[in-house]
C-alpha cells in the first residue's frame, strides 16, 4: 500500500490545513462501465460535503463525466488528455489547477491500461506514472468472486511503475460475496480493499446513445449527487483512501496562471450553452477570456435572437434531443442567418456543425435547422465516428493558417445524409479519424468554420488567439485574409 506518512490514516477535520500541498489520487477501472464514475463523483461529493476543496479532473476526451464532477465538487473540472496536449502542458495545467485545493481527484477513462496502441500510449496508467499518483482501482464483481483477485493481481504486475494503492469492489451482491472477494484480493495481491458498493436497482447515471446522461439533463442531479456522497460515506473507507493519496508536485512548480490581457473594451464572444449544447472544455472558455474575450452565454432554445456579438462559438452536445425546440425557435435561427451573412465569425464543433446544417432526421421525422450549410443529417443507432483525430488544414479558412495540424476527437451517431458539395473542398485532411466526408473535415462559409472534430485549447494553442483576432477584426470592420 502506498501511504502518506503525514496522514497516518487519521480523520481530518473540515477547514483545517492538512498538508503542505494538495493530495492526489486517480480513480480507474478495468473497463468502461466498471463504476469508476460512481466512485469518482461520489468521492468528490463526499469530500466536498465534509468541508474540503476538491479539484476534479477527467482523463480523456469527455464532457459528460467532467460535468458531473463539476456538480459534485462545486469547482470546474479540467481535462487531462495525453493525446491532445504535450506532457509539459498537461503537467503544468494539473499543478496549476490543483494547487488551491485540498484534494486533486482524477477520473480515468476506459480500462486502466487502455491506450491508443500496443504500448498503451495515452492510457490512464501512463497518466498515473507521469503525475506520480496512486490508483484506486474499481472492479465490477458481478457474478465473480476469486477471479477478482486474479484481475487485480494482473493489473498490479502488468506494469510495476503503476502503484495501485487500493481497490473498491463494485456491484457486490451479499455480505458473503463481499467477504470472499475482499479476503481473496487482500490475501493474494497484498492490496487493501477500501470499500465495497452493493448492487443498486436504481441507476444513478442512466445510459443513452452517447453514454451517461449529462447532469444538466438529469431529472434531479442534486439528489443524485447527494445519493452518491451518502453511498461513498457509508460503504468506502474515506480515512484509508486519504491515506493512500500522494502530495501533488512541488511547491511553485507549474503554478503560473495564463496571462489575461488587460482590454478596456473586450470583444464579445457568444457561447451557445443550454440543454442542447453543453460540450465545452473549461480550458477553451478560459483561453478565450485570457486572450481578451468577454463570454456571453446564449440559449438557442429560448432566446429570441442573438445578442450583439463580435464572434460566436457553438460547441457540441445533443441537438438531436432538442431538435424540435431548436427548429421551432425561428426568430433565433433567422437572426443567426442574418449575422452570418453580415460576416459574424462563427466556430462550430460537431453538434454545432449539425445546428448549422439544413436539417436532421430522426425516427422518420425531419427538423429544419439554420441552413448555413446545405447539409441534411440523420441520427443512426450505431456510432458513426468515435475516437481521437488528427487533422491537417490544407485550405484557406477563417481561423487556422494553411498547414496547421490539429489533434482532436470525434464521437457521434449522426451521419451526413445529403450534401451537394465536393469533399475535396473541405479544408482539412484527416490523418486519423473519420471526419465529415471521404477522410476530410471542415466546412467554410464566409467567416464560419464548422467541423466534426472537437479541439482542446491547450493542445491547439492557435485556436483562441485566432478566434479573438477575427472577432476584433469583425467589430472594427477590418477585412482579414
Amino acid at each position: 500500500m502506498i501511504g502518506n506518512e503525514n496522514l497516518g490514516g487519521g480523520k481530518v477535520s473540515p477547514g483545517e490545513p492538512i498538508h503542505g500541498g494538495p493530495l492526489g489520487l486517480i480513480v480507474a477501472g478495468l473497463s468502461g462501465g466498471s463504476g469508476k464514475s460512481v466512485v469518482a463523483v461520489g468521492l468528490a461529493a463526499a469530500l466536498t460535503r465534509a468541508g474540503a476543496l476538491v479539484a476534479p479532473f477527467k482523463k480523456g476526451p469527455d464532457y459528460i463525466d467532467a460535468g458531473w464532477l463539476t456538480l459534485a465538487s462545486g469547482t470546474p473540472c479540467y481535462s487531462l488528455d495525453p493525446f491532445l496536449m504535450s506532457p509539459e502542458v498537461l503537467r503544468g495545467s494539473f499543478l496549476r489547477h490543483s494547487r488551491p485545493a485540498d484534494y486533486a481527484l482524477i477520473e480515468g477513462n476506459r480500462g486502466l491500461f487502455d491506450g491508443v496502441d500496443l504500448e498503451g500510449t495515452c492510457s490512464t496508467a501512463e497518466l498515473a506514472v507521469a503525475l506520480n499518483l496512486p490508483v484506486l482501482l474499481v472492479v465490477d464483481c458481478t457474478k465473480t468472486t476469486r477471479t477478482v483477485a486474479a484481475l487485480v493481481m494482473g493489473c498490479r504486475d502488468f506494469d510495476p511503475r503503476v502503484r495501485i494503492g487500493g481497490v473498491v469492489l463494485n456491484r457486490i451482491g451479499t455480505g458473503r460475496h463481499e467477504d470472499i472477494v475482499r479476503k481473496t484480493v487482500e490475501h493474494y495481491t497484498g492490496i487493501p480493499v477500501l470499500g465495497a458498493l452493493p448492487r443498486s436497482r436504481a441507476d444513478v447515471f442512466p445510459q443513452r446513445h452517447l453514454g451517461v446522461t449529462p447532469g444538466v439533463e438529469h431529472e434531479d442531479a442534486g439528489a443524485a449527487i447527494t445519493s452518491l456522497a451518502d453511498r461513498v460515506g457509508k460503504y468506502l473507507d474515506l480515512p484509508r483512501i486519504k491515506a493512500i493519496m500522494r502530495e501533488v508536485g512541488v511547491a511553485g512548480e507549474g503554478v503560473g496562471q495564463p496571462e489575461v490581457l488587460s482590454v478596456a473594451n473586450p470583444v464579445r464572444i457568444g457561447v451557445i450553452r443550454d440543454a442542447a449544447f453543453q460540450f465545452y472544455y473549461q480550458e477553451n472558455l478560459e483561453a478565450l477570456v485570457a486572450e481578451g474575450g468577454e463570454l456571453v452565454e446564449i440559449n438557442a432554445l429560448v432566446d429570441r435572437e442573438l445578442p450583439d456579438l463580435d464572434a460566436l462559438y457553438i460547441g457540441g452536445g445533443f441537438p438531436e434531443n432538442r431538435a424540435g425546440e431548436l427548429a421551432a425557435n425561428q426568430t433565433f435561427l433567422a437572426s443567426l442567418r442574418e449575422r452570418v451573412a453580415a460576416g459574424l465569425p462563427v466556430y462550430a464543433e460537431c453538434g454545432g456543425l449539425i445546428y448549422l446544417g439544413r436539417s436532421i432526421t430522426m425516427a422518420g421525422q425531419s427538423h429544419e435547422l439554420a441552413g448555413i450549410f446545405p447539409v441534411d443529417f440523420s441520427l443512426e443507432k450505431k456510432p458513426q465516428a468515435h475516437g481521437y483525430t488528427r487533422l491537417v488544414l490544407e485550405e484557406k479558412n477563417p481561423f487556422y493558417p494553411v498547414g496547421t495540424k490539429i489533434s482532436g476527437h470525434e464521437f457521434r451517431y449522426s451521419r451526413v445524409q445529403a450534401w451537394p458539395g465536393d469533399p475535396a473542398g473541405l479544408v482539412g485532411r484527416m490523418e486519423r479519424g473519420v471526419g465529415f466526408a471521404e477522410g476530410r473535415d471542415g466546412l467554410v462559409h464566409k467567416n464560419v468554420l464548422a467541423l466534426y472534430t472537437h479541439i482542446h485549447a491547450l493542445g491547439t494553442p492557435e485556436w483562441a488567439p485566432a478566434l479573438v483576432k477575427r472577432a476584433r477584426a469583425f467589430r472594427s470592420g477590418q477585412a482579414l485574409p
